[in-house]
């Protein structure tokens, strides 16, 4: 049976204005008139029989249901646009596309990335990231990175590696206010990160003092965003490694109970096992083994 599909410059026109926020942004990004965007969206309206934009003062503003209709359509455009790339005649490089968490891909894939494109110059890495409290896996990849392992049998799963825990701080925060034991941390203010529960605890119980209770804390909703106030001298927290080895070198943080260490989670390369692997995709995947062979060896 034909597939029943509302008008695709409709739907594209509509994905844009979504994305954008409102039509005179979409006609900017589109290069048409206020116009014709308006009148694409009132033809996908009539063909699905509900209003998808409301009047804002002088803008029009996509719904709710419009904002949520609008990520599956984008997820589809993406679908649309990789088929096309791997399945083209005309492919002038070949695409590797990561999903992985934000700080991963910050602190630790994206700084070797260059050491990848040295040993394979005609592929091309695209890296996406995906928050820890994400379900599911947005867009469109080839790998997905995770700390934890997913269950089930759709995946092809490579451990890339496995991260310890303990306190980071800055170093100019270190220097105006010494720790020298652990229970000096009972008056510091502490930096806990709302997708990474329970990662104090997990170190604190290492330490041997597992009933210690804050008396300051911040609490920040991703680690990156955690990583952040910790390098601003706002307090203590609780740092992955070797994620965050580059940062320790660098002199951006200071370890000062680095010798006492929770464990961590293991990061793995996920590759659906559907999915065509062609060999600069397998080349990348080895990579990232070796990669984080490296960071753990033997």
């Amino acid at each position: 049976m034909p597939h029943k599909l509302p008008p695709l410059n409709a739907l594209r026109i509509f994905e844009v204005a979504v994305r954008a926020g409102s039509y005179s942004a979409a006609a900017r990004e589109l290069h048409l008139t206020h116009g014709a965007v308006s009148r694409q969206i009132e033809i996908l309206e009539q063909s699905l029989g509900q209003p998808l934009f409301i009047r804002q003062g002088q803008r029009m503003v996509p719904t709710v249901h419009a904002q949520a209709f609008g990520r599956e359509i984008s997820e589809a455009f993406d679908h649309i646009s990789a088929a096309s790339e791997r399945y083209g005649r005309i492919a002038s490089r070949k695409v590797v596309r990561v999903n992985a968490p934000a700080t991963f891909a910050m602190r630790w894939l994206i700084p070797r990335l260059d050491d990848f494109r040295q040993r394979q110059p005609d592929v091309d890495v695209r890296v996406s990231t995906a928050f820890s409290n994400e379900a599911g896996f947005p867009g469109t990849f080839d790998v997905a990175i995770r700390r934890t392992l997913e269950r089930g049998e759709q995946f092809e799963c490579v451990p890339v590696f496995t991260e310890y825990q303990t306190v980071i701080v800055s170093p100019a925060l270190l220097a105006q206010a010494p720790v020298r034991d652990v229970s000096d941390l009972a008056d510091a203010m502490l930096l806990y990160t709302e997708t990474r529960p329970g990662s104090w605890e997990s170190w604190l119980q290492q330490a041997g003092h597992a009933s210690m209770r804050p008396v300051r804390t911040l609490r920040f909703d991703h680690f990156f965003v955690t990583l952040q106030a910790v390098v601003d001298s706002m307090g203590f927290a609780i740092g992955t490694f070797p994620t965050l080895a580059a940062d320790l070198v660098a002199g951006r943080i200071a370890t000062p109970f680095g010798d006492t260490r929770a464990a961590g989670n293991t990061y793995h390369a996920l590759v659906p096992r559907d999915a065509d692997k062609p060999l600069h995709l397998r080349a990348f995947v080895e990579w990232l083994a070796m990669q984080g062979k490296d960071e753990n060896p033997g």
